[in-house]
């Protein structure tokens, strides 16, 4: 038997319709002939062991009623990406591990990666750079244990490049034109002809592009080939293998302190991942310090609890234990004494003290170093990565194919003056206009999401206050889990689950309206589907916190006068401690429980489904099937893989920004996860997906707008909570203004700021069941005493303390956003040493051409000394108009 059968061979060998008792045996002949074949289990290469495998395409031959329409499909778009100069290689369904699967190996030869790699603009290396790499020499010595090996860290030598010209090969360092091109240069090549080759007119509409063919199951599936399995190095004859690199120095958890192989991430999967990885690894970085700075505070705050005037005072039997408070809800609720929200006060403490004026100030500062030391990385990373000028080159004028199948129209492009497919603007305006309608449909969703939970929250305090004090097991822990605490957990955990299944099926929706708008561009799409995604989230997160910060408890009257929701339920009032705990309760469920309930759900669902796609194949899969159906076998990354990544950081950025004042340890939550996260996209991307096809992006694109939007909206959100939410402001206020106590200026702030009720004016539909003999009780306000003429409308003291709230939010946002200002202007976009090195490379770049060029001409005009001297002064000339302009 020879090394190699082909399909037609082994169809001869294997009866075409075997019984069921000789299936099995039948298998395992096929398998023994196909480890006995040339072609090792891993080799990415065609059957002669030279053609490298850059795409492969899959299908399954069934006997439905189109499955001619389909084969015709397939037998036309093979033929055309053979015209195209593709080279293909089928694997019949006899040699797949299922019997059923036929695979489609494509093959780039050199004249098409040449050609294309001319048209995508690709820059290729001409020359080694004499640009030695920027050295961070301060703390290099301590930071020697989370470095990566140079080989790892830097794969490659830097060149100076321009963009490939096939006319110009002999200008290129082409040492061997099978690795010349990156394998993921190469799959980006072949995706772009696969996503632009016709297969056929259908009701007179050409129709074109490999998604297409996917969409409609006449292909299962089209992916490059991952260089080999992840666990272990490959064998010759197969280049390095870069996967199982990542693997070993980034996917794997105990390198959890490691750097990331940036450069290698770049070369393997393509710059639009590489810098998703990038900005991830920055943002941790910087959320170090701010973590760092939280986590002081929230230690000063536990240092002084026990310290606090008005908690001592809220704990005292002869002070909070003798001031009878009014009811929380109406009949079903007693009086209750201020001392048994003793351990709330503390509580309140760790989050509510002098400390929380100063982490929002220094929040609103780091934002702003945050965003703008991000730009000087983005800027280091353009010229690392040679996309300095990408985005006017190419991502504004590559059309969707799903766009110029659609258009019937064609429209003179200003920039290219070349005709291009236009669609009108009415074909669009219906879709607009649904897409609109949909996203504030989603959003009233919400709300209406969370006043049902308001309503929960009203419904069932009265039972939990009313079970908590009958139930005597409870009497215990009555101390610190108050009704308010029980009431507030259990609404924070069911607006959470509201809040993700909202999410799963908006999710779903805003992808299908934004495929039907046919966005124009692979930008103008993204653009459309995250202006849509981050509006709904936004509503969808924080809408509960926004209602706990800024209007739980500003609107609840006073008792014999309290608002009612829907007339109904009366409105809620916040804790004595303040609301600023609940808030904090409220955000650190959602948000730790977001974190959680992403990383399992992004770490188990891949390998459940891996899992469960290798148990229904016949063998160990592992172990003995090809290298394209290993990875035929792995979950798809998709389109939007990477957009759900950047969603989920830009929404944890908004938790740690925007009510970071009431939680400092949210920036610490928040490092935790991304040191997690990081190595969960890293590890699922690297063992549990199909390779991605590379991408070019220079930038994070719209979610830098997002991320300063954010930034700028969290000065007022923190400024509003520490003024409205938190007791700091009226602490200040009675301690220079209202204090008579000059040793203790604090002494006597409970009692001033809760005002008195008298019981014989309550109505009767609110006075508690049970009769006690109370003549007056105490609520959080200030207002006049029954015994004024102007009783129950707020005192002057009121009036005092909205003032000087009005005066904290002018300065705080003043200072802060002058200081935001200052550092923008003081820090550049691009640093120098950047702006040095690009005007280096242009330079060295220019005198390359130009002395290539003069030895081109040389050789031309032979021994014509005056034509050659002529045009080397006009070309010396033009050499130092590049200077000049340089």
């Amino acid at each position: 038997m020879s090394e190699s059968l082909s399909s037609r061979e082994t169809s001869f060998l294997i009866n075409e319709e075997p019984t069921p008792a000789k299936r099995f045996n039948l298998f395992l002949r096929r398998r023994l002939m196909f480890q006995k074949s040339k072609q090792s289990k891993d080799s990415i290469f065609f059957r002669d062991g030279i053609r490298q495998i850059d795409y492969v395409l899959s299908y399954v031959d069934d006997i439905k009623k189109d499955a001619d329409i389909k084969a015709e499909r397939r037998k036309e778009f093979e033929q055309n990406l053979r015209k195209s100069g593709l080279e293909l290689e089928i694997e019949d369904k006899r040699d797949s591990e299922d019997g059923r699967t036929y695979f489609v190996k494509i093959h780039a030869p050199w004249e098409v990666l040449a050609t294309y790699a001319e048209v995508l603009g690709i820059k290729m290396p001409i020359q080694e750079s004499d640009i030695p790499r920027p050295e961070h020499k301060p703390f290099n010595c301590m930071l020697t244990p989370v470095k990566l090996p140079e080989s790892v860290k830097y794969p490659r030598p830097e060149y100076f490049t321009v963009q490939f010209n096939r006319h110009r090969q002999e200008l290129f360092l082409i040492d061997d034109k099978s690795t010349f091109f990156k394998s993921s240069s190469r799959n980006r090549i072949v995706y772009y002809i696969l996503s632009r080759c016709p297969f056929g007119v259908e009701d007179g509409k050409k129709k074109f592009g490999i998604e297409r063919l996917l969409n409609s199951n006449t292909y299962s599936s089209a992916y490059p080939l991952h260089d080999g399995q992840y666990w272990k190095s490959s064998e010759p004859p197969n280049p390095v293998n870069e996967r199982h690199i990542l693997y070993k120095n980034w996917a794997r958890f105990s390198y959890f302190y490691k750097e990331q192989p940036l450069d290698l991430i770049r070369d393997y999967y393509g710059e639009k991942i590489a810098i998703y990885f990038v900005f991830l690894g920055f943002y941790t970085e910087m959320l170090f310090i701010a973590a760092l700075v939280g986590l002081a505070c929230f230690i000063y705050g536990l240092l002084s609890m026990n310290n606090n005037p008005s908690s001592m005072e809220i704990c005292d039997p002869n002070i909070g234990g003798q001031m009878i408070m009014c009811p929380l809800c109406d009949q079903v609720c007693d009086y209750w004494r201020l001392n048994t929200t003793c351990w709330a006060s503390k509580f309140a403490h760790l989050f509510d003290n002098e400390s929380t004026v100063f982490f929002a100030i220094f929040m609103g500062i780091w934002v702003t170093l945050f965003l703008e030391f991000w730009k000087q990385r983005q800027a280091r990373l353009g010229y690392e990565w040679d996309l300095v000028d990408f985005e006017e080159e190419q991502q504004q004028h590559q059309l969707r194919p799903e766009y110029e199948a659609m258009c019937k129209h064609r429209k003179m492009n200003a920039v290219t003056k070349e005709m291009e497919p236009h669609m009108p603007l009415f074909r669009h305006i219906p879709w607009y206009f649904l897409s609109g309608a949909t996203v504030t449909l989603w959003m009233a969703l919400v709300v209406t999401s969370m006043v049902a939970v308001i309503v929960y929250r009203l419904s069932v305090f009265a039972a939990f206050a009313s079970f908590m004090e009958s139930d005597t097991t409870l009497q215990e822990v009555k101390h610190f889990f108050t009704p308010q605490l029980a009431t507030s957990l259990t609404g924070s955990c069911l607006n959470f689950i509201v809040i993700l299944i909202l999410n799963f099926f908006y999710e779903k929706i805003s992808a299908w309206i934004t495929k039907m708008e046919l966005p124009r561009t692979y930008q103008e799409y993204e653009s459309s589907l995250t202006l849509k995604m981050f509006l709904f989230q936004f509503v969808n997160f924080y809408s509960s916190c926004f209602y706990v910060a800024f209007f739980k408890g500003k609107f609840v009257g006073y008792p014999g006068k309290y608002t009612y929701l829907f007339n109904v339920w009366r409105s809620e009032e916040c804790d004595p401690g303040g609301c600023l705990v609940e808030l904090t309760t409220q955000l650190t469920i959602i948000m730790i429980g977001k974190q959680i309930f992403t990383n399992i759900k992004e770490a188990i669902y891949p390998l459940v489904f891996n899992w469960w796609r290798r148990r229904k194949a016949r063998t160990n899969s592992e172990k003995l099937y090809s290298r394209w159906e290993q990875d035929h076998d792995l979950q798809s990354f998709g389109q939007l893989g990477l957009f759900y990544e950047y969603l989920e950081t830009v929404i944890q950025f908004g938790f740690v920004t925007l009510f970071v004042a009431s939680f400092p340890l949210a920036p610490l939550f928040a490092l935790m996860n991304n040191i997690v996260e990081i190595r969960v996209d890293a590890w699922k991307l690297t063992t549990q997906y199909r390779r991605p096809v590379a991408a070019k992006a220079h930038s994070i694109g719209v979610w830098q707008d997002i991320l300063a939007g954010l930034a700028v909206l969290s000065v007022a959100t923190n400024a509003f909570i520490v003024a409205f939410t938190s007791d700091i402001i009226p602490r200040l206020v009675y301690y220079y203004a209202y204090s008579t106590n000059t040793t203790e200026p604090l002494a006597g702030y409970v009692n001033n700021s809760l005002s008195v009720f008298l019981i014989a004016d309550f109505p009767n539909h609110t006075v508690p069941l049970d009769k006690r003999d109370v003549v007056t009780c105490r609520y959080r306000d200030y207002r006049n005493p029954p015994g004024d003429e102007n009783k129950y409308l707020h005192n002057m003291q009121f009036w005092h303390v909205l003032a000087a709230k009005m005066t904290f939010i002018i300065i705080m946002e003043h200072i802060v956003f002058l200081v935001k200002f200052l550092l923008a202007w003081m820090i550049p976009d691009v640093p120098k040493d950047v702006v040095d090195r690009i005007k280096r490379e242009k330079l060295m770049t220019v005198r390359i051409l130009h002395d290539f060029e003069l030895n081109k001409l040389k050789e031309k005009l032979g021994l014509n000394p005056n034509e050659f001297a002529k045009h080397v002064m006009i070309e010396e000339n033009k050499m130092q108009l590049a200077k000049s302009t340089i």
